[in-house]
């Protein structure tokens, strides 16, 4: 049990992990973030439902207990693409694997993941890469050293601390996923003081995360010019939205419209989103709100 003031829990059920992980995907996907496929408004020839369906179907592969993080991404991956049939939630998955492995362990979900993450192998590898491969997420382009489309010939940290300059979700693995424990969360917690309730408490981690760096999707696909103009354009939307968060789905639609307009869609950031959610379902004892199933 919890202790208070404290995020001593103990271990959590699959079935706990995923009704928190269908819970913080769709928490996100009725988020107005801009960019990003959303209820308000599709793109990237994408709609909400599919993400709805991958993360209905990728919940209990990505919960399942006991399993390496490795075998929870290649499963969650197989699944949401045999149902979809496209890339909706890779990073995601990514992501929340190894949230889920550590939140089987009893303790501090922060401690309990840098102890997963130090145990990652050279299978969770081969099984990360035939995942990224079946994906084919936007802007993978050809690696000189550990290409996903190769056999692994190295472990799985060694890998993501390889590509974690160059992506911020393999930046996660090399830091203990810093940014979800000290952004996401201060962001979180931020608009839970200011009482915005979900969904737009998404949009202030969301923009908190689109603003504070250059989101690495971007970055990939259309260079870090693009990258940075994103990221200036959230930096001066971020204040609208804290100072009337329940009035500005006017100026976040609009700025929705010109991403898309210009094919440009945060994907990492909205990944890393999902990730906070969850996490704080994780270290909170999971908690779950009336409309999330």
């Amino acid at each position: 049990m919890r202790k208070t003031g404290s995020h001593f829990l103990a271990s959590r059920s699959s079935a706990q992990i995923a009704d928190a992980f269908r819970a913080a995907c769709r928490e996100e996907i009725e988020a107005p973030k801009p960019g990003n496929v959303h209820v308000f408004a599709s793109g990237h020839n994408m709609e909400a439902a599919h993400f709805l369906t991958s993360a209905d179907v990728s919940a209990g592969p990505i919960s399942a207990s006991g399993v390496s993080v490795g075998t929870r991404v290649l499963a969650a991956v197989e699944a949401s693409f045999a149902a979809v049939g496209m890339n909706t939630n890779l990073g995601i998955i990514l992501l929340c694997a190894p949230l889920t492995a550590a939140a089987e362990r009893r303790g501090d979900l922060h401690r309990a993941l840098a102890d997963v993450l130090a145990g990652l192998d050279r299978e969770d590898a081969a099984h990360v890469f035939r995942a990224i491969a079946l994906a084919s997420p936007g802007g993978l382009g050809d690696a000189e050293r550990y290409d996903v489309r190769k056999p692994a010939d190295i472990d799985l940290m060694e890998a993501m601390r390889e590509a974690a300059p160059r992506d911020r979700i393999a930046y996660q693995y090399a830091s203990n996923f810093d940014d979800i424990f000290v952004t996401g969360f201060a962001s979180l917690e931020e608009a839970k003081e200011a009482e915005i309730n979900p969904p737009l408490r998404a949009v202030n981690v969301y923009l908190s995360f689109l603003s504070r760096f250059p989101d690495t999707h971007i970055f990939r696909k259309f260079g870090a010019a693009a990258a940075a103009a994103v990221q200036q354009e959230a930096g001066e939307i971020l204040p609208l939205f804290k100072a009337r968060p329940h009035d500005c789905l006017t100026e976040l639609l609009a700025f929705d419209a010109r991403l898309k307009a210009r094919g440009l869609n945060p994907g990492t950031s909205a990944d890393l989103t999902v990730a906070t959610l969850f996490a704080d379902r994780l270290r909170n004892g999971l908690p779950i709100r009336r409309n999330d199933g």
